[in-house]
């Protein structure tokens, strides 16, 4: 199982069905408040989430939103990979013993 914010994602069908059930009463298009009140964690954790590509969603003008159907694939898949955040600067390449 991984912890993703407040809710604890598996990949067996139990977790398949909690998820279905944790959206069943919502709408296809959700905002960052309905996602972060739903997974139980922070407005701010889903904005971050969303600007980071860990979920998916799309940004019109100042305005996000997050497709459902979209958001419980990614949470099943635990594809939450971090996009690219920059080079990788690697200082001094020799390994000593004992560091």
């Amino acid at each position: 199982m991984e912890p993703t914010g407040g809710l604890t994602v598996s990949s067996d069908s139990g977790a398949c069905d909690a998820l279905d059930r944790l959206f069943e009463q919502s709408p296809p298009t959700l905002g960052p408040t309905e996602v972060a009140e739903r997974l139980g964690v922070s407005n701010k954790s889903v904005y971050t989430w969303l600007r980071e590509g860990l979920i998916p969603g799309y940004k019109v003008g100042s305005t996000w939103f997050i497709i459902r159907d979209e958001l419980k694939d990614t949470l099943r898949r635990g594809a939450n990979v971090p996009r690219d955040t920059g080079p990788v600067v690697v200082i001094g390449s020799e390994r000593h013993e004992g560091d």
